[in-house]
């Protein structure tokens, strides 16, 4: 017999099969077209906070997942024998007007309310970030210690080994094959098809686009420089990404959107210029109406339960939503924020 099956081997469908699997529970992950096949398959792998004012549950379930990673992701590892590329590198934001310079040291004050001593968010000079450093019109940047790099597709591949190697299946196929309890976390398509079912929009997908260069960095800080994300990976190289499109021709297919974000990284860190493209990227990402997860009882498949709506979050949000979806489905304690529940996109 199986207890839960799992329908979507994206990074919400796996964290909540995980979270089942460490209970004891017998799992079964199916998926149409294999694990990370859809927007998990990404290459950015950018794990940051929320900004730390106004702080509320959202914030505070966040924080603790990304706090929580570290041991997630090692357990991860040692039970899979696979890496994920996770690393708590923290990350870089360039300070370009006295105005932004005076909003981020409001944040800084908050943060250490709010972060607890677990993390900090520092305003520094450039020169104090050594040589991997955005420029900046100040001279100054934010500092935070909170944010980490991941790598998408490891993670998910390593979290499918540690779920076969803890007696889980995961199987590539249609829905068929569903016994026990069933959770539904597939991103764009479900979104879809309760929309459909409902007569109205609960979510769409947004196509984004990323690529990957060659250029080693391995162990510099994140990123983020406007709309311009630049993670340094373990392995070697470094993602560029992503746009946000709500409107595109195609879902999959990179344009010249993705060139000029290239390019705009390469204003913000010079040295990308002479770096080969390893790989360009697109995709859609699951965005729920609330533009929080969607975390909890299906809201057209009755007895079943959904995790999808991460969008841009999915990674850092997955170990604590796997998590709170496990508390639901197995042992039916309801820890899931309000904004996160279902009808807050209906």
């Amino acid at each position: 017999m199986v207890d839960v099956t799992v329908i979507g081997a994206g990074i919400f469908g796996l964290a909540t099969a995980w979270a089942c699997t460490k209970r004891g529970a017998t799992v079964r992950v199916i998926d149409r077209t294999g694990v990370a096949a859809g927007c998990s398959g990404g290459v950015v792998g950018m794990l940051a906070p929320h900004a730390p004012e106004r702080w509320n549950d959202i914030k505070e379930f966040q924080f603790q997942s990304l706090i929580g990673a570290e041991a997630f992701w090692r357990e991860i590892e040692s039970v899979s024998g696979f890496g994920s590329g996770y690393d708590r590198v923290g990350r870089l934001q360039p300070i370009d007007t006295d105005r932004a310079l005076g909003l981020a040291r409001d944040r800084a004050d908050t943060a250490t309310v709010h972060w607890r001593g677990q993390a900090d968010w520092q305003v520094i000079n450039a020169v104090e970030a050594g040589d991997w450093c955005p420029a900046t019109a100040t001279g100054l940047v934010i500092h935070e210690t909170l944010s980490a790099r991941i790598h998408p597709r490891q993670a998910c591949n390593a979290l499918a080994s540690a779920i076969r190697a803890k007696g889980g299946e995961i199987l590539i196929g249609e829905a068929s094959q569903r016994e026990g309890k069933t959770v539904w976390a597939t991103g764009v398509s479900d979104l879809q098809e309760i929309s459909k079912a409902l007569g109205k929009q609960v979510g769409n997908g947004v196509k984004g686009q990323a690529a990957i260069l060659g250029l080693d960095a391995r162990g510099a800080p994140i990123t983020s420089a406007g709309d311009v994300l630049v993670v340094p990976h373990a392995d070697g190289t470094v993602a560029v990404g992503s746009t946000s499109e709500r409107e595109y021709a195609s879902p999959d297919r990179t344009d010249e959107q993705l060139e000029d974000l290239i390019q705009r990284a390469c204003s913000v860190f010079p040295m990308l210029a002479a770096a080969p493209i390893v790989e360009r990227w697109a995709g859609l990402r699951p965005r729920a109406k609330s533009r929080a997860p969607m975390l909890g009882l299906h809201p057209t498949r009755e007895g079943d339960y959904v995790a999808n709506g991460g969008f841009k979050i999915g990674f850092g949000m997955a170990p604590k939503a796997g998590e709170v979806l496990a508390d639901l489905v197995l042992e039916g304690q309801d820890n899931i924020p309000e904004r996160f529940r279902p009808y807050q996109s209906l």
